[in-house]
């Protein structure tokens, strides 16, 4: 058996900012593999955003492959800290250190109840969730394809419970995209505006007409199924003009939008470009997608996942699709992906923590799915082993 908070502690003593590898993968690989785990660990890419180490473990066993995605790289713990944030300790039932939530500890509970339970399941692991996510997930996601690897079920363990564990399942997470704007102008005397062009004035037009924007006005309730209302929030307006008596020469913004299901990124940046371009016919715009939104619809997946935590907690969870994007996005095109994990209160925050009972808790929600995953038929073959390419 493996105790899932001393795992955790284990996991939580590595320093593992993004992007992750080595020692933290080191304590993962030493818990899974004396259960049978096969094994695939491999680095990608280069610096800045590199190298990142990235694990594929498979085991065999009844039922239909369930792979658990999470990630160890952990945001930097920055000032304010009690005690060290790679230094865990537990006070008062809970366990404190980076990553602790988000999301070491449910890596630990996954592979505690993989301990107790038996099944075909997978445990994929990157080192880079979150940081730009270039070298980690859809790595895997492409070397798993490469050796005929493909999951039937996934679960992200991302911390999705709000007040108490197990109260809020993620079926999906809207799209998000980045844009910037540049608008060039011509430089000159405010005493002279007919000999110069103001970049402001084109840029405050096109942002007026943006803010306007109703993304999701031609369906009847204004959303999607399952999901908030799109937004469209400016982000940044800059001049960088120290004069009071010049007219720049250039004006710049960046928006970022949160969509739904239909809408594509891609086809995002091209509405707002036509509008920009409308006012300012010569600007530079340019789009970054770091998500398209997602849905696992309802169905015996979810409730699969929603019995299992239910027996634990006494609460089935509420379906939801809020916060901000994840790796499920990858996933999702896979197979049927849901999350659930531990209280998100304390992500990201100093003195990170989670209650040493979740721990147990959620190893046992994660325990019961993968029985009842075994319990079901067999969907294909076994995948091959990180050897078989």
């Amino acid at each position: 058996m493996i105790d899932a908070p001393a795992l955790a502690r284990d996991l939580l003593a590595c320093r593992s900012v993004t992007p992750a590898r080595g020692a933290v993968f080191d304590v993962a690989e030493a818990a899974l593999a004396p259960l049978g785990f096969a094994i695939d660990r491999f680095m990608a890419g280069d610096a800045p955003d590199g190298p990142v180490e990235n694990m594929i473990a498979w085991r065999e066993g009844p039922g239909p492959r369930l792979a658990f995605a999470g990630h160890l790289d952990v945001v930097p713990p920055g000032e304010g800290w009690t005690g060290d944030a790679f230094e865990p300790v537990t006070r008062d039932g809970l366990l404190y250190g980076r990553g602790a939530v988000d999301m070491k500890g449910a890596v630990a509970c996954f592979i505690a109840a993989a301990a107790r339970a038996g099944g075909a399941t997978g445990v994929l692991l990157t080192g880079d969730e979150e940081g730009p996510a270039t070298f980690g997930t859809p790595l895997i996601v492409e070397r798993m394809a490469a050796r005929g690897v493909k999951p039937d079920l996934c679960l992200v363990g991302e911390p999705t419970s709000v007040a108490h564990l197990g109260d809020t399942m993620k079926i999906g997470r809207r799209g998000s995209v980045n844009i910037a704007i540049e608008v060039s102008g011509r430089q000159g005397h405010v005493a002279y505006p007919h000999l110069a062009d103001n970049p402001i004035t084109r840029l405050v037009a096109a942002l007026a007409e943006i803010d306007a924007l109703v993304l999701d006005a031609p369906l009847p309730d204004g959303c999607a199924d399952w999901f908030q209302p799109s937004n469209i929030e400016a982000t940044d307006l800059a001049v960088g003009n120290p004069a009071a008596n010049v007219i720049p020469g250039h004006a710049s913004a960046r928006l970022s939008i949160r969509f739904n299901d239909r809408h594509r990124g891609d086809a995002l940046v091209e509405r707002i470009a036509a509008i920009v371009r409308r006012h300012a016919p010569d600007a530079s715009v340019t789009g970054r997608v770091s998500g398209e939104a997602f849905l696992t619809h309802p169905g015996a997946f979810s409730a699969l996942v929603g019995e299992a935590a239910a027996a634990v907690t006494g609460m089935v969870p509420e379906l939801s699709t809020s916060g901000g994007t994840s790796d499920a996005r990858f996933l999702s095109r896979l197979c049927p992906t849901v999350e659930l994990g531990l209280v998100n209160a304390t992500m990201h925050r100093t003195d990170e923590a989670v209650a040493v009972a979740d721990l147990h808790a959620l190893t046992a929600i994660y325990a019961g799915l993968i029985a009842r995953v075994a319990a079901l038929p067999a969907l294909s073959p076994p995948p091959a082993g990180p050897d078989d390419a």
